[in-house]
């Protein structure tokens, strides 16, 4: 029979069923099971390949030598600027027999943008000085592209190009350089005064062929219609009126 409740107070004594020996029909000996772990964590794990590459590896590092600093390679020597282009000392024909008037070769064309502005600030500075002005409009008439290359020995060149007393003095930059300091004013001050507006050509410097009437093509009864060698390809002629310098 069941003990009384009376007999046992505040304590439950265990039960014989209760041996340090536990087996379960149902469930894995833990007995056994708690064996097997002690066991495996006893055994020694074997290191793996890779911690024992990086160990070969450290001792290798500890066995070599201690690199030193390399020293610096020296540094390149800076090549000296390339100096800049020369100005030529180049002269107008017959500039030499006393000369007295400026030569400005330009372009009225508004192609290049640069260009157009340099060539009108260019002449709005030598007109300033009110003295006698050659002007050559490349665009007019392409023979004094030619005839600049031939004077400055180049092949390719920038506008403008100015002249003064038969003497090459420079282009855009030269010029307001020179007109800034003073030095052009010096230049040009033994020079003749323009005497205005040219009647004849209107200040353009050019007018119709008289030979051709600027249509380029003559005619000649035993040829018929040739073209005319007296003009440009544009049917122009200088003005006899203002060319201060002949071609």
């Amino acid at each position: 029979m069941w003990r009384s409740w009376a007999s046992s107070p505040g304590r439950v004594q265990a039960s014989p069923a209760s041996s340090s020996n536990f087996a379960c029909s149902s469930f894995k000996d833990i007995q056994s099971l708690c064996k097997e772990e002690n066991h495996r964590s006893s055994t020694p794990k074997k290191p793996s390949i890779f911690h024992r590459v990086r160990i070969v590896t450290s001792v290798l590092r500890n066995w070599s030598p201690a690199q030193t600093n390399p020293e610096p390679s020296p540094k390149p020597e800076s090549s000296p600027p390339a100096p800049q282009e020369a100005q030529p000392c180049a002269s107008l024909p017959g500039g030499a027999d006393g000369d007295q008037s400026v030569v400005i070769y330009f372009t009225s064309l508004r192609v290049v943008r640069k260009t157009f502005e340099d060539c009108s600030a260019v002449r709005t500075i030598l007109r300033g000085f009110r003295v006698k002005i050659d002007e050559r409009d490349l665009s007019m008439d392409a023979g004094f592209l030619d005839e600049l290359k031939a004077i400055l020995g180049r092949r390719k060149v920038t506008l403008p190009r100015v002249f003064i007393g038969g003497k090459y003095v420079g282009g855009a930059e030269e010029i307001r350089l020179l007109h800034e300091t003073g030095e052009l004013k010096k230049l040009l001050g033994g020079l003749p005064v323009a005497s205005g507006v040219c009647d004849d050509c209107g200040g353009y410097r050019f007018v119709l062929c008289d030979n051709c009437d600027g249509s380029r093509k003559v005619y000649n009864e035993k040829t018929g219609f040739r073209i005319c060698t007296a003009c440009n390809e544009n049917g122009l002629i200088r003005c006899h009126s203002c060319s201060y310098v002949h071609l």
